[in-house]
């Protein structure tokens, strides 16, 4: 196998790096791109490393937050101008472990440019060895990242968002990608921040078994840290972070030291009474279909029964977490106004609890008397993954209870009540505090909150034009141009629309 040179280096015009590509990445940044984004890292920030000889990056004077993303670095073979897709791979030549390194305390500086924060000397190591793409199935690669000897990140090319070749091919519709250039790829969940004398590892290798590539690897690209030592002048962007960058940069709160947000605001200040009836107005089915459209499959809770299915809900999440039940801890946090108790006693009107019970059916979650004081509370439904007790009382309220199963034992037999008001996940999906829940008998949708008002406007549209195939389907029209609508058919919904018919079904 051959080894990334300081030839190859040389040879790379420019590095082209991608934002956001892996749905582990997508799921933590709590947004999924419709299209792949990029910029450009400078040749210069070009190094090699190896276990045996780790290249040493500096932490820039005065800076707290130097990130790691460990990614697979396509290098071209020769260039790519309008491309195909099914040409693109093609057109690369080598596959090799790269660390895509930055600074979060520069970010605020180049309004996405990244050229500070990411631009450094020594911040895009790559090697040490080459894979060659002919080799390689681009779908079966594996992506490793160690920081101090400990795995950190751990990911496959498998279920990308945009696919290498996709990704060459639309980069080569604007530019001509030169024979040495390099395109980082994007990095998995998992990603944080290394400090002086700390050791960052990637290693990139093939997935798959008895075929041709099998048991390839680029070898682990080995960086270690040191602390910079000249300051900034005071002629440029000096290093700035916060809170909010510290986040970013370690991946959540929790890893950042951070203390956990404190509980959303009232519902009225996101899902203003507007936007709720909008929401009110469309089924989950065209909701659903919307958010598709965006890039957004995971976002439905599913498996769960509902005790008023006739009902259609619209609120903001709280969120309550349970965790196995371990005797010892359930003692320190079952007991008194333990966090289920706090979440139940602290929901607000028109607010929806959504609990994680790790879909466990084996015990009740909730029971009468905690349902009766969330109903008493104004809440709008509660949403548990796990069972219910006390069902006949709690399927007889007004309000809505989704759940798994009846199950008469307690919540100690197999669950601890343990935070409030953070991200979980339920019923395969995952929901955070300040999400809009829309639910209905088809079932139970998760909605972005920033990506609700033009989803809801989409939708009532989407259901405008299902009322006008509807009325044409039932005249004795065939849906072959009808459904989903073709230029002909457009023409007279939208004469249809002009009179004003889908605004009075």
């Amino acid at each position: 196998m051959e080894q990334v040179t300081e030839h190859i280096l040389a040879a790379a015009r420019k590095v082209i790096a991608v934002h956001i590509n892996y749905p582990s990445r997508a799921a933590q940044r709590g947004r999924t791109p419709e299209q792949p984004s990029y910029f450009l890292k400078p040749s210069s920030s070009l190094a090699i490393g190896s276990a045996e000889a780790p290249s040493t990056v500096e932490r820039p004077a005065g800076c707290e937050l130097l990130g790691y993303e460990g990614e697979i670095a396509l290098v071209m073979g020769k260039p790519a101008r309008r491309v195909g897709v099914g040409d693109a791979w093609s057109h690369v030549e080598w596959v090799t472990a790269s660390n895509d390194l930055g600074v979060y305390d520069l970010r605020y500086a180049d309004k996405g440019s990244n050229l500070r924060s990411k631009g450094g000397d020594g911040f895009t190591p790559v090697g040490p060895g080459l894979i060659a793409a002919d080799a390689v199935d681009p779908a079966k690669l594996r992506i490793r990242t160690w920081h101090n000897g400990e795995l950190v990140q751990d990911d496959t090319t498998e279920d990308l968002l945009f696919p290498f070749a996709r990704l060459v091919a639309d980069l080569s519709q604007l530019l001509t990608l030169e024979e040495g250039d390099i395109i980082l790829t994007g990095t998995p969940a998992g990603a944080s921040v290394a400090r002086p004398g700390d050791v960052v590892e990637v290693e990139v290798s093939t997935t798959a078994t008895g075929a041709a590539g099998a048991g390839l690897t680029t070898g682990r690209l080995a960086t270690r840290v040191a602390e910079g030592t000249t300051p900034f002048a005071d002629f440029g962007a000096r290093p700035r972070t916060d809170d909010l960058q510290r986040e970013e940069a370690y991946g959540s709160r929790e890893a950042a030291g951070l203390p956990a947000v404190e509980a959303p605001a009232a519902v009225g200040t996101v899902l203003t009474p507007e936007l709720k009836a909008k929401l009110e107005s469309v089924c989950t089915a065209t909701l659903s279909s919307q958010l598709r459209k965006r890039g957004l499959n995971n976002v439905s809770i599913d498996g769960l029964t509902s005790t008023r299915p006739e009902k259609r809900i619209v609120g903001l999440a709280r969120t309550l977490r349970y965790v196995p039940n371990r005797e010892d801890l359930f003692k320190a946090h079952g007991g008194g106004f333990n966090a289920q108790k706090k979440a139940i006693d602290s929901v607000n009107e028109g607010e929806i609890l959504v609990m994680e019970a790790r879909g466990e059916k084996g015990t009740g979650t909730i029971g009468d008397i905690l349902a009766l004081r969330a109903q008493v509370r104004g809440a709008a439904a509660v949403i548990t993954d796990g069972g219910v007790r006390d069902f006949s009382a709690v399927a007889a309220m007004d309000m809505p209870t989704y759940y798994s199963n009846p199950h008469p034992a307690v919540l100690g037999r197999r669950h601890i009540p343990w935070d409030t008001d953070i991200t979980i996940a339920c019923g395969g999906t995952t929901v955070q505090p300040g999400d809009i829940i829309v639910a209905d008998a088809d079932g139970i949708l998760v909605i972005p909150p920033a990506l609700a008002e033009e989803l809801a406007d989409d939708s009532i549209a989407q259901e405008r034009e299902e009322v006008f195939i509807a009325e044409m389907v039932q005249q004795g029209h065939s849906v072959d141009g009808l459904y989903p609508l073709n230029a002909e058919w457009r023409g007279k919904y939208e004469e249809w629309e002009a009179t004003g018919n889908g605004h009075n079904q």
